[in-house]
């Protein structure tokens, strides 16, 4: 973590893990809302156009996937590095949820709908060294009111997504083993 601590001064490992688990688990819900713009500040445009097509492709399908009872029961930082231009953190976490497509009507599928299973989950956040400073209450840019981007990133007044990629950690990758 000292690497990490020379370009960020303020980095908690705790508070990180936190923020990785809520942004986990509001990946999940908005593919299962069909909702990915309110994940959009939270990930890389890679990684955003890949959540989209996916959305796209259970709404063709018309099924919906289902993330019941999801939570994060571990996280751990495997590694930390520093590259050219960002700070990179490595993440495993061990999650349990129900996992199940069912059709618009609620109907089943497939999937495992009667318990929770664990996942091994792998994620990568990256940070910008040169990241600018934020306030504490953060505000949207398209007309200055406050934004609770914890909870959705999006302007409950204008629309504007409130952008982490030059702030704050962003995830890269998200693979389930």
């Amino acid at each position: 973590m000292d690497d990490i601590l020379k370009y960020d001064s303020s980095f908690t490992e705790s508070k990180f893990k936190s923020f990785v688990d809520n942004v986990f688990i509001q990946v999940h819900l908005a593919v299962m809302m069909k909702e990915p713009e309110k994940i959009r500040h939270f990930v890389s445009e890679d990684l955003y156009h890949d959540i989209v097509q996916r959305v796209e492709n259970l709404k063709q399908k018309n099924v919906i996937q289902m993330y019941d009872e999801i939570n994060v029961k571990q996280t751990t930082i495997l590694q930390t590095e520093i590259k050219k231009d960002f700070m990179e953190i490595e993440v495993h976490i061990t999650s349990r949820y129900m996992d199940y497509l069912m059709d618009e009507d609620g109907n089943f599928i497939s999937g495992v709908n009667t318990e929770r299973i664990q996942k091994e989950n792998t994620l990568i956040f990256r940070k910008r060294i040169d990241f600018l400073k934020q306030e504490s209450v953060r505000k949207c840019p398209g007309c200055g009111v406050s934004i609770d981007v914890n909870a959705n990133g999006l302007c409950s007044y204008c629309g504007t997504t409130y952008n982490l990629e030059d702030k704050d950690w962003v995830l890269v990758s998200l693979k389930t083993m």
